[in-house]
């Protein structure tokens, strides 16, 4: 099972792909920039199917807390 843990020590306590230093903001941008998992793993060889689906699924459990404000709402945030 692949973890996302956050490290005082590792990218400054950035949560990243347990074993790497790989951060779930990285691979989140890089998906938001239209790279597919297949190109994703090409180029970072130590990440797998399951780890992009770890990092996916944090970023589900982080927004589940967060609200925009209307103004935000339907804007281009990224």
């Amino acid at each position: 099972m692949v973890r996302i843990i956050a490290n005082p020590g590792i990218l400054g306590g950035k949560p990243v792909i347990e074993g790497t230093r790989i951060s779930v903001e990285h691979v989140l941008g890089l998906l938001a920039n239209g790279m597919t998992n297949e190109e994703i793993i090409a180029d970072y060889p130590i990440l797998s199917e399951e780890s992009i689906r770890a990092v996916l699924g944090y970023a589900v459990r982080a927004l589940k807390s967060v609200s925009l404000p209307k103004d935000v709402m339907g804007a281009d945030v990224l």
